[in-house]
């Protein structure tokens, strides 16, 4: 039988928003549970390279999730890692959310579930077509790779996929310029084993004995090239993590929350937070301002809440 508990707040997501939401919800004495289906960090786990978190330079992401991670522990907030969310009620006073080894009610609710990467449609199965440089790329070295997509994600990724020691990189964009800023795809492109092509998609595999052995390229003018490759990494960009929630609250045409100034959502007490929210700009940084506005508003509604019961 699972156990149930009590809390003040739930929040659902560990990345920066989630984390971030969970320090100021403990500055504010609420109780609070962190659930994530994954480990705590997000997307930013996956980033080599992050430049523009103010107080470093330069870090790691995961380094930076690290330390995140370490404030949050310090402050004694609950986490629950690798957590399946079966069932969210999130209507009347009391919100609950059932995992499959708990259920919290609380009084308030904050989604901080994020985005996750879009998939490469291809017509057979892959095991060698990855999402993360960081997390797969190791066993690479010395092998041929082609990264689909040419914004920052995929130049960042391929540079972090050169240190590695690969043989060869090609970067795949389906438009016709990359997106990347300027002097990163310098950076890349001059490298001599690496070839970029434009209004390029990548859209079909061979396999011999299950492996990757070549990618079938084709160009705008639908002309269709084989070339070699033991691994394919994809960043195409993200759809918003919305299952668990798509049918409670109001979304954007694109499923995004859209969440208020105060980041409320139409539903009272349910809060959206980070690259969730129906927004222009995500990042760590924008991420970190609507929780830190989220947690306040929940605090605001939770305590006027417990006064008029």
């Amino acid at each position: 039988m699972k156990e149930t508990h009590n809390v003040d707040l739930v929040i659902v997501g560990g990345g920066p928003a989630g984390m971030t939401a969970a320090i100021y919800a403990a500055h504010a004495n609420l109780s609070t549970v962190l659930l994530d289906e994954n480990v705590t960090g997000g997307l930013v786990n996956s980033t080599h390279t992050v430049q523009n978190y103010p107080s470093y330079p330069t870090i790691h992401g995961m380094e930076l999730m690290e330390k995140m991670r370490e404030h949050v522990d310090h402050l004694d907030v609950s986490v629950e890692e690798v957590c399946e969310l079966e069932s969210v009620s999130i209507e009347g006073d009391i919100k609950t959310i059932e995992t499959d080894e708990a259920i919290f009610n609380s009084h308030a609710v904050i989604f901080a579930t994020g985005r996750k990467p879009k998939a490469l449609e291809l017509s057979s199965d892959c095991e060698e077509v990855h999402y993360c440089a960081i997390c797969d790329g190791g066993p690479y070295k010395n092998k041929r790779v082609i990264v689909v997509g040419g914004g920052n994600s995929g130049f960042d990724e391929g540079l972090y996929l050169m240190q590695l020691g690969v043989s060869h990189l090609t970067v795949v964009e389906a438009a016709d310029r990359y997106f990347a800023a300027e002097a990163t795809q310098q950076q890349l492109l001059e490298k001599p084993n690496v070839q970029g092509r434009l209004s390029t998609k990548l859209v079909d595999v061979q396999l011999e004995n299950d492996q990757l052995v070549a990618a079938v390229l084709e160009n705008a003018e639908g002309e269709r090239e084989i070339i070699p490759a033991d691994g394919i990494f994809v960043f195409l960009g993200q759809d918003p993590n919305n299952e668990v929630f798509k049918d409670s609250i109001a979304l954007s045409e694109a499923g995004y929350i859209k969440a208020g100034a105060d980041m409320g959502t139409n539903v009272p007490g349910v809060y959206g937070a980070g690259d969730i929210n129906e927004k222009t700009f995500r990042q760590i940084t924008t991420a970190m301002s609507d929780a830190t506005i989220a947690v306040l508003s929940a605090e605001r509604y939770i305590r006027l809440l417990k006064r008029s019961s």
